[in-house]
């Protein structure tokens, strides 16, 4: 008889075995206070492959001592619904794991809406897709929905550890020495997909001859080719890796946006999606500015959108706004402005707040003189009036120099011209 894959047997049996999804399964956590309290409802859970939806259906089972039962909500028929809804007449409570869920045809549906209305099943619905978007509304609002998140590395490394040295459902029983390297590579190239990763490992395992150490020696190229993805020239902890980022940057910033897709492939094939996310948000801000500044808020959406999508979808959102900053006109003269600001302070050079704009909403500021004096911009023409702002120390500080890079900023150039023509013409 074939034995089931390793991520199968390795399937937790309680929530602590849970990897990963502590915001879900952790102390005190919703899931957890569910199960111990035993008032579980019907769930849908969403997220990437291989990130935990069907581990956690398996052990609320087991932390139940409920019946189990698997279903596919594309292949399974009707009829397959109806088995499960009897036994849970005979037996009790039954914990249905429904995967794919937003394929769940109406007559399907039909039948076992009322089942999850009585309790007698308590369906844990498991889907790629967005629920609220794919999922009919008559079931989700009979069911709570909960978001799963892709694994980082240290727990897909936990888990790969702990499979390795499980004599009863792991491997255990093999004498596998794996490489740090390997092991590193492993959880960073499976991009959070805890069962690619134990797949992965088991065929590495099984498929390695032993050394004349009589050790199962499993290297970098070893799982590479297990799990079909060479690591790159750099991690995450090295210079290259740095190297590769300051590259990706400095492509844009350069306006290279061959040589920024290039990067940024680097960045994607590593898996590193929140240091690509992160310096997006600042190249738009550092880099874009006030040049074109509804690219940096796309950017951010852009962000956001690859970090709810994970990989590998997140990089559709992630090449449109690398070449939207490539090609966008660029200016940092905001942050540099604000710079000088910050080294002028560094060097004492402050000074005391003008009297007339100090506050004054307190019993005594008057006779201290504070805010007497001050003249409200928007009783004057143009929202303008000529008065001191800088401290008397740097009063004729001059920190912004705007650049005609793009439209926006050249409007704000004009401004900035227009008020200080009108301070010449007041003195």
């Amino acid at each position: 008889m074939m034995q089931q894959p390793l991520a199968y047997r390795m399937r937790p049996r309680n929530l602590d075995e849970v990897v990963g999804q502590q915001q879900l399964v952790g102390k005190g956590k919703i899931i957890r206070r569910m199960v111990e309290a035993r008032m579980l409802s019907s769930m849908i859970l969403y997220g990437p492959p291989g990130t935990g939806k069907t581990s956690i259906a398996s052990a609320i089972a087991g932390s139940t001592n409920y019946a189990f039962r698997m279903l596919n909500a594309a292949t399974d028929t009707k009829k397959d619904l109806q088995i499960v809804a009897e036994e849970a007449k005979m037996s009790g409570t039954v914990i249905l794991l429904l995967d794919e869920v937003h394929r769940l045809d109406k007559t399907k549906q039909d039948f076992l809406l009322p089942h999850l209305e009585s309790g007698r099943i308590i369906m844990i619905g498991a889907t790629t897709e967005n629920p609220y978007i794919t999922i009919n509304p008559a079931i989700r609002s009979r069911t709570q929905i909960f978001e799963v998140k892709p694994l980082d590395e240290e727990d897909i490394i936990t888990a790969v550890q702990t499979a390795l040295n499980d004599h009863e459902r792991g491997l255990g029983e093999y004498p596998v020495e794996l490489d740090e390297e390997a092991l590193k590579h492993l959880a960073r190239a499976t991009n959070g997909d805890l069962r690619s990763a134990l797949n992965g490992l088991e065929l590495a395992t099984k498929s390695t001859p032993v050394n004349e150490s009589a050790h199962i020696h499993l290297t970098l190229s070893i799982i590479e080719e297990c799990i079909q993805r060479k690591a790159l020239t750099h991690d995450k902890d090295g210079d290259a890796h740095y190297d590769v980022i300051s590259a990706f940057q400095k492509s844009i910033r350069g306006s290279d946006v061959n040589a920024a897709l290039h990067y940024l492939a680097r960045l994607v094939e590593a898996g590193d999606l929140p240091i690509i996310c992160r310096r997006l948000m600042v190249i738009g801000y550092e880099d874009i500015g006030l040049a074109n500044p509804a690219a940096a808020a796309r950017t951010v959406q852009a962000v956001q959108a690859a970090e709810k999508l994970g990989f590998p979808e997140a990089r559709i959102p992630l090449a449109d706004t690398v070449v939207d900053l490539c090609l966008s006109p660029k200016s940092n003269s905001a942050y540099t402005a604000l710079d000088a600001a910050i080294a002028d302070i560094r060097m004492g050079n402050a000074g005391e707040v003008p009297d007339h704009l100090r506050d004054s909403h307190y019993k005594g500021a008057q006779a201290l003189k504070r805010g007497v004096g001050y003249q409200y911009p928007h009783n004057f023409e143009n929202a303008w009036v000529d008065q001191q702002y800088l401290p008397n120390k740097i009063k004729n500080a001059h920190y912004y120099e705007p650049k005609a890079t793009g439209k926006y900023e050249q409007a704000l150039g004009q401004q900035y011209q227009r008020i200080a023509e009108w301070k010449k013409q007041k003195k």
